[in-house]
């Protein structure tokens, strides 16, 4: 675990309210625009494939990061052999920074 992701008080929340605060901040579209940085933290096949998913499909967990290193968010997402994401064809966020407080859902992810 990063050391940054202790240093805020941690808030625990559903996976709605997390989404909610994910998808307001634009998390993911910054990535994709290159204002963030996702480093990929995990990467390899699930012990056993969410329904509807192809075969070959990983599981990955991704760190972000502000341009001055800052960590931002934790994600963790199904990536399919052809580079589209699985389950909702987005990132599902397991902690967020936000403004000297941090969100996170209970998770395997670690």
């Amino acid at each position: 675990m990063p050391p940054s992701r202790n240093l805020v008080p941690v808030e625990f929340v559903s996976e709605a309210v997390i989404r909610q605060h994910f998808n307001e901040g634009r998390f993911w579209e910054r990535v994709q625009s290159g204002d963030l940085r996702a480093d990929l933290k995990r990467n390899g096949h699930p012990a056993t494939l969410p329904a509807g998913e192809p075969s070959c499909t990983h599981s990955q967990t991704l760190n972000y990061y502000a341009s001055n290193g800052e960590l931002i968010a934790v994600v963790h997402q199904y990536k399919h052999p052809d580079g589209s994401l699985g389950g909702s064809g987005r990132p599902d966020p397991k902690w967020l920074s936000l403004s000297g407080r941090a969100l996170a859902v209970r998770s395997r992810i670690k």
